[in-house]
């Protein structure tokens, strides 16, 4: 019913934005590999509310328990089973909601497809289901890399302020030093002003988050339906809030010639690689051993501190003054959400292929 990703790897997650808790079951993981617990809790602790002024004042701790798949320290091979619990969800801060439409969310949508919904912070269909990928997605990291293999995901743009630097210019060490989330520390000043400055309004701000991941070795992915760009970009538009994905070159390819576009092969200690990297790391669906490049368009988050027009149930205009805690901007928490669902993307991938080869 749509709460599982994956085919080998397989997370499957439950809850609602302002039940007891939410939680997911992850399946494929393999046996015998040692986590590094407090490692989750980072990156759980990266897209926690309550972390800046540019974010929810929503206050969870989003501390991950994990029930099963786990002994003494490392996989056993089986389902992996946690939960986060929802401690400072204010629901009365919804109930105006009960009959009513908010623009722009999945309220109506629900309403239309279940004949009932969850009207308290979205319900099922709140962003807070993240912290779910987010888990699910950090043991997946520490065994890539292990692998050698890097997920990395930063701010490139908030509204019309954006880097003009590519990720080879940049210093991911400094990412986690704004909270912004953007490793040009000058442009995240600039955005962290926007940010502030769009608050302050009762307004909201959409923005980008670019992803790379490194040092994939070639043959992943399938060339028909399950290509490696098609499930990343699944992947990627099932988080709250996406309205766009891109890889390599992507929509400014369409403004290309053939003769500007294509990558030109070259040998170097040894190693094919290519001169330009236009593919984005991806060739027929197939990764070519290229950085795997992709940037994920933010909307706006729906929810504003404005009073704004809208329907009810029965189809009658209401004014909807909205109260709650909401950010303003979402990329900065959506980095890890990112890298998470990057990395789940690619180990299901990396399992499948270890599964078709002798």
């Amino acid at each position: 019913m749509g709460n599982t990703f994956g085919a080998i790897l397989k997370l499957t997650t439950f809850g609602e934005s302002h039940g007891v808790a939410i939680g997911g079951i992850l399946e494929g993981v393999p046996a015998g590999f040692e986590l590094d617990l407090d490692k989750i809790q980072y990156e759980l602790d990266r897209r926690k509310p309550g972390q800046s002024a540019i974010t929810t004042q929503r206050k969870e701790s989003d501390t991950v328990q994990f029930l099963s798949g786990i002994f003494e320290g490392k996989t056993l091979g089986t389902p992996i089973g946690f939960v986060i619990q929802n401690q400072d969800s204010k629901s009365k801060d919804y109930s105006h909601l009960k009959e009513n439409y908010r623009p722009s969310h999945a309220d109506y949508t629900t309403q239309e497809k279940y004949g009932i919904r969850d009207y308290r912070g979205g319900g099922r269909a709140s962003a807070r289901e993240t912290a779910c990928r987010v888990v699910a997605g950090a043991i997946a990291k520490q065994i890539l890399e292990n692998q050698g293999i890097r997920i990395n995901a930063y701010v490139s743009a908030v509204g019309n302020v954006s880097t003009e630097k590519s990720w080879q210019e940049l210093d991911f060490s400094n990412i986690e030093k704004n909270k912004v989330r953007c490793p040009d520390l000058d442009k995240a000043n600039e955005m962290e002003d926007y940010i502030l400055a769009i608050k302050k309004q009762g307004d909201t701000i959409g923005g980008i988050v670019t992803g790379v991941i490194e040092n994939l070795p070639t043959g992943l992915g399938e060339p028909v339906f399950d290509k490696l760009h098609a499930q990343l970009g699944k992947g990627m538009l099932s988080i709250n809030a996406v309205k766009g994905f891109e890889y390599g070159s992507g929509f400014q390819s369409a403004t290309m010639k053939g003769s500007e576009h294509n990558d030109v092969f070259e040998k170097t200690e040894g190693k094919i690689t290519t001169q330009s990297n236009n593919s984005g790391g991806i060739q027929g669906g197939i990764s070519n051993g290229m950085p795997v490049e992709f940037k994920v368009a933010f909307k706006p988050v729906a929810t504003l501190m404005q009073k704004q027009n809208s329907l009810n149930e029965r189809g009658e205009k209401v004014e909807l003054d909205f109260k709650g805690r909401h950010d303003p901007c979402v990329v900065p928490r959506a980095v890890p959400i990112v890298e998470a669902m990057a990395a789940l993307t690619v180990l299901d991938f990396f399992q499948l292929q270890q599964s078709t080869k002798l």
